[in-house]
C-alpha cells in the first residue's frame, strides 16, 4: 500500500539516538551508529521522531510500505519490556510489562525445587516472587494495587506443598478479591520432591 512513512537520511544522521528513544513503537533502532527504520509495519506515520532529530535527517515520504500493525508493535513492546525487579516488595506498582500480562506469583523456593520452572511455568509470564515466612509484610496490599492499576490477563500462583507457602496463595487470592476484577487464576503446588502435584 502507498502510505506516509518516515525516511532517514543516513548522511545527515549523527547517531545521537534521540529519534529511537522518541519512537513509541520501536520502529527506529540504532544500527552501526546510525538511526534506521527497522520495520515499516512498526511505523505509525505520526512522526514523534521528527522534532527530536537535531540534524533534520528524518522526513516524511509517501511510498509503498506495509500497513501499520498495532498488534505486532504491542507484542514487540511486551517482548522488549524487561521486568526488573521481580521481588514483590521491590517491584513498582505500575509498570508497562504488567499490561496484558499473564502474571506468575511464585514462592521463592519453587524455582529451585522444580527443575523445569523456567521452561514450563515461567515462560511468557511476568513473574513476582516472595517468601511469606521470611518477608515480614502482607503481600496482599501490594498485589491488590498491581491488579487494580494494570490490565493483568491471568494469574498463576505457584507454591510449595509446605504450610508456610499458604501465605503467598492467601495473599494473591485476597488481592484478586480486593481488586474487584474478574481475573482467571490457578494454583500450582510443588512437592518437596520437586514435582508439580
Amino acid at each position: 500500500m502507498i502510505r506516509k512513512i518516515i525516511e532517514i537520511n543516513e548522511e545527515k544522521c549523527n547517531g545521537c539516538g534521540l529519534c529511537a528513544k522518541a519512537c513509541h513503537e520501536n520502529a527506529i533502532g540504532m544500527v552501526n551508529g546510525k538511526a534506521k527504520l527497522l520495520r515499516d509495519d512498526y511505523c505509525d506515520g505520526l512522526g514523534d521522531c521528527l522534532p527530536t532529530c537535531p540534524t533534520g535527517a528524518i522526513t516524511f515520504v509517501e511510498r509503498e510500505a506495509a500497513a501499520y500493525d498495532e498488534a505486532a508493535v504491542e507484542a514487540n513492546k511486551r517482548k522488549k519490556n524487561r521486568q526488573w525487579p521481580i521481588q514483590i516488595q521491590l517491584t513498582p506498582v505500575n509498570a508497562p510489562y504488567f499490561d496484558g500480562a499473564d502474571l506468575l506469583i511464585a514462592a521463592d523456593c519453587t524455582a529451585f525445587a522444580y527443575a523445569n520452572f523456567a521452561k514450563e511455568i515461567q515462560k511468557g509470564k511476568i513473574t513476582l516472587i516472595g517468601c511469606p515466612k521470611l518477608d515480614p509484610v502482607d503481600y496482599s496490599e501490594k498485589l491488590t494495587e498491581i491488579l487494580e492499576q494494570n490490565d493483568v490477563k491471568s494469574v498463576t500462583i505457584i507454591r510449595m506443598e509446605v504450610p508456610c507457602c499458604g501465605g503467598i496463595q492467601n495473599a494473591a487470592v485476597t488481592a484478586m478479591k480486593k481488586s474487584g476484577k474478574f481475573i482467571p487464576w490457578q494454583v500450582l503446588t510443588v512437592s518437596v520432591e520437586g514435582e508439580v502435584l
